[in-house]
């Protein structure tokens, strides 16, 4: 589910309180909300959002996780292949790992 500024939320069901729960990713902390169908939940989504976005306004922090590093296991013939790909492609394999993950992200 996509909200105001790009901001979107993953939504799963919760069978044990017959609730959807919404929560935000790519932010810089946790805002989650649940409701019991499609316009509550776009309706409780907005509110937690604007009150994350106000104590981060509040607090001088970005809202957002900033861009980050993050460190990758692959089983040796995995990083071989990809190695191969990459150079293959003129490319470091840190470039086409990043470009692998763009175009699959993009759909």
């Amino acid at each position: 589910m996509e909200f105001d500024g790009g901001y979107k939320a993953v939504i799963t069901y919760d069978p044990e309180i017959e609730m959807f729960r919404g929560e935000f990713v790519g932010l810089n902390g946790g805002a989650d909300f649940y409701a019991k169908d499609a316009d509550s939940l776009k309706h409780e989504g907005k509110i937690s959002l604007d009150v994350f976005l106000r104590m981060c306004e509040e607090d001088g922090v970005s809202a957002k996780k900033p861009k980050g590093k993050f460190a990758l296991r692959l089983d040796p013939q995995t990083y071989y292949d990809a190695s191969v790909a990459a150079a293959a492609e003129g490319v470091s394999l840190n470039q086409w790992i990043a470009q692998t993950v763009r175009e699959a992200v993009r759909g």
